[in-house]
Order: C-alpha cells, then structure tokens, then sequence
C-alpha cells in the first residue's frame, strides 16, 4: 500500500506506518458512541459553591500562589478570523451595493465604535460600503479576513484598542502570576503568524508588566506536523493528491501534545476569542480564582491519601474514606468496589486518584443543549465526569438522547489544570488519552470528496482519562466572540 516515496514522507512527518494503519482502521470501523449515564447537573455531577464558601477557595488559590509555584496560561490561538466575518463576505460576493440583512445593518450602524475603526480609517475614508469592507478584510488593507482573532483589535480603552491576545496577557497578570510577579501566557500559533504574533508581543509586554508590576514570558508553539491525520478516499484507502498522502491537521486535540511539553504546576486553559474588557473582568477573575483554589482544595486532599497509602501506616476507616472522596468528591462510580480485598481496593483507588486533575468552569444552557458534561461510562466498568460533543453520543438511541437534551449546562472552555503528581513528578498527559474518542468528517479536495479523521478532543477524549471536577460559573464569565457583532 505504501511506496518508498511514502515512507520518505512519513518519516519526513514523524509519522509511523503503524499509526497511519491505525487512523485508516478507525475509517473502516467508526468510533465508537460513549455510553452516558446521565447529564451532569447541580443536583449530580456538577458543585454549585454558595457565596458565602467562596472566599476561602479564593483565599486557597492566593496562598497556593505565595509557595513559588509555576502557573501558566495555555490558548489555542491558531484558529482563523474568517468565520467572523463569514456575513461581511457574503456581501462581498453578492450584487447588493448597500446592507439589506439586520446584520449587516448593525455592523455598518456600529461601526464607529469598533475598535478596528481608526485602523480602518487610517487605511480608507470611503463611504462606499464594499469598499469599506474591501479595506477590512482584504490584503490591501488591514486583511482581518486572513488573520487569526488573537491578532484583532477586540476592545476599545482611553488609552488605546486592545487584540485579543493582549486581553490574555492583562488575564494573566490578575490571576496567574506567582509570589516572583512571573506571568507565563503560551500561545499555541499557526507557523504563518507566529512572526506577527512574536512581534506584538514584544511591542505590547514590556507596557503590560509595567502596567501590572509583572514580569511576562510569552511562549508560542504550532501544532506538530506528526499530529497530522491522513486522509482517505470511499475506499478507506489513503487519498492522494498529485501522487502524495494527503495528510490534515488532527483538531484541537492534537495540543495535548503542546500542553504536555510545558512544565507548570499548574495551567488555565481558555479560548482565545473569550475575553472581556475591562469593565467585566471583576467576575471572571473571581471565577478564575475560585476554580483554581478548589483545584488545589482537591489536589491537597488526593496528595494526602497518596501519600498515607506510600506509608502504608492506613487503617480499613481510611480506605473507606478515600472510597467516598472517589465516589462524592470526584463522581467516580464502580460497582465492584464493594467486593474488592485490601490489597486490590489500594491498588484501585491509588490508580484511580494518581492522576492529571482539571477543574472546569459549567455555565447553564441559554437555548438549546449542545455538547458539555456529563457522566459516561469507561472502558475498566468506572463511571465519571467526561466533556462531551454530541458526535460522541449515539442520538438514535431514545434513550441516549433523552439523557443529551436534559443537559443543564454547557462547556465554555474554561479549565483549571494539576500537572504534577503527589511526588513533583511531571505526568505524561499522553498516557491519558483515550483513542477511540476521535472524529470523522467528510471533506473535499480538488472537487473529489475525502474523509478526515480529527484526534480526540483536547478536553474531550484526550483528557478522558483525567480525574474532573466540574463547578458551575456564571454566564458573565463566557464572552467569545463568533460574529464580528459580537
């Protein structure tokens, strides 16, 4: 199946033939649907904190923050622009001369207060509305239609617009920077702005650490080319193109391998197009912090089971206690529990608690229930808390989909990550994967259609096997930006 010439770029990619085998495999047979058991909600699965116990996981966070710990902030900041302005290209195209749709007429209504707008003007004073449109989104003038959002002017301050990206970095600065004032913000890029990102980061850091009192380290990293899938054509065969493998990026979930090379005890990861000005950070900074503290309140509790079970010196009452912290804690559910001796029950319960640990911001639904939490079955008999997309959930099942639009919540993408074990020791994010959690989609190139395989989910299937707590966060917290209007 596989020439010479195949193999040069395979091992060009970093890429096996036994993975490739693998990925034409799942092409054959599918992925298979998660078995849920139900959606997560306040009343199961998801922790509702009063206000009046939100203080001491605040307080928690700021002195975990005091024992000269590594915090960073992950984005996957590689994503296009070009969705945003998915109305403004359509008028483009179309033989209209003036807005007739009630989006296009808020666009051109609030234009003025953009905070693109003296860029654009510095570029074009027409009047004319495609021109004006022209000079947004096109090479010859500020080219948003290319860019990625990281990289737009999102929020407008007396002092001057802001891009996304410095939205994080002022982020960062409020509620990750350790007891040494560092402020580590890591940007995961596509290669074809990586300069221009390196370059606004140099221009826009050093009056942000001097605003904050902060010392920035910026990283910047581009998905690897051995995340790469292949494609295939009706035959499930590898496609070709002009005689080479057709190879596509692997999705979001191929990040797990960036995130898995930064060392940090602890990382919060966010989109790039959810930020807010100013004005609303106060409640998303106190969010942040709260998920963070009971990120450690939990880390600190599982360090001591750990290390009381290293000991040895436990009694049977300990044993049961750790049961419950997996089972009302953590939300893990095993029926076996109950029949297992001493010696397997420690085995269980160290295997199940010496994990990577996420904390993940829920936000209740506003319309329809689309992909977020819930509890799903695993692959050793366990149930516990798993992020979903509604690909991974088998909708002709009545039941199934009963469970699917019962859900209370969605996920915004807002977590809170515990990368080291109870020994300081780094774990190894991609033994925490689980593989058959990827997706398949239908594609074309060249006018011949192809399928695509995406890797499982970064807070999908790649952190399927992560211990998850999942805390419930107010919809003032959520704020991306999909639509230029917004």
């Amino acid at each position: 199946m596989f020439t010479p010439n195949d193999t040069q770029q395979l091992n060009a990619k970093g890429i096996s033939i036994d993975r490739i085998e693998e990925q034409l495999a799942y092409f054959k047979k599918g992925f298979p649907y998660l078995p849920i058991h139900a959606s997560a909600s306040t009343e199961k699965g998801i922790k509702r904190i009063p206000e009046n116990e939100q203080d001491f996981f605040i307080e928690k966070w700021s002195s975990y923050l005091k024992g000269n710990k590594k915090i960073a902030k992950f984005v996957p900041a590689s994503g296009a622009a070009s969705r945003m302005f998915k109305d403004l290209f359509e008028f483009l195209d179309s033989e209209s001369s003036e807005p007739e749709s009630p989006f296009l007429k808020k666009f051109f209504e609030g234009l003025p207060k953009f905070a693109f707008y003296d860029s654009l003007q510095s570029v074009s004073h027409s009047l004319d509305y495609k021109k004006t449109i022209e000079n947004l989104l096109l090479d010859k003038g500020l080219n948003y239609g290319q860019l990625p959002k990281g990289l737009i002017l999102f929020h407008n301050y007396p002092d001057g617009p802001r891009t996304a990206m410095e939205e994080h970095l002022v982020e960062g600065a409020l509620y990750a920077c350790n007891e040494e004032k560092q402020v580590i913000v890591h940007f995961t890029v596509s290669p074809e702005h990586r300069e221009l990102f390196q370059k606004l980061a140099e221009e826009k850091s050093l009056l942000y650490a001097k605003l904050f009192g902060v010392n920035y380290q910026i990283d910047f990293s581009e998905q690897k080319s051995s995340t790469d899938t292949i494609a295939a054509d009706a035959e499930n065969r590898p496609f070709r193109d002009k005689g080479q493998l057709l190879f596509r990026p692997g999705g979001h979930g191929a990040l797990i391998e960036n995130l898995n090379d930064i060392s940090a005890d602890v990382v919060f990861i966010k989109n790039i197009d959810n930020v807010t000005p100013d004005s609303f950070k106060p409640v998303t900074i106190r969010y942040k912090k709260l998920l963070a503290g009971v990120l450690v309140d939990y880390q600190q509790q599982i360090f001591e089971f750990l290390n009381l079970i290293d000991s040895g010196k436990y009694e049977r009452e300990q044993l049961i206690e750790m049961v419950y912290f997996l089972q009302d804690k953590l939300c893990i559910k095993n029926p076996e529990t109950k029949i297992l001796e001493d010696v397997e029950l420690v085995l269980y319960i160290k295997s199940k608690l010496n994990r990577p640990l996420r904390v993940c911001g829920m936000v209740r639904n506003q319309g329809e229930p689309g992909g977020g939490p819930f509890l799903a079955g695993n692959a050793d008999g366990t149930v516990s808390p798993q992020i979903l997309e509604s690909s991974q959930i088998d909708l002709k099942d009545p039941e199934k989909k009963r469970l699917f639009e019962q859900g209370t919540h969605f996920n915004p993408v807002d977590l809170v990550c515990a990368l080291k074990n109870y020994k300081g020791e780094k774990f190894d994010l991609l033994r925490y994967v689980d593989n058959n959690t990827g997706f398949i989609s239908l594609k074309s190139k060249n006018g011949k259609e192809l399928k695509a395989l995406e890797l499982p989910g970064l807070w999908n299937g790649a952190m399927s096997d992560w211990n998850t707590v999942f805390v419930e966060v107010p919809v003032e917290t959520f704020n991306p930006v999909k639509t230029v209007n917004d």
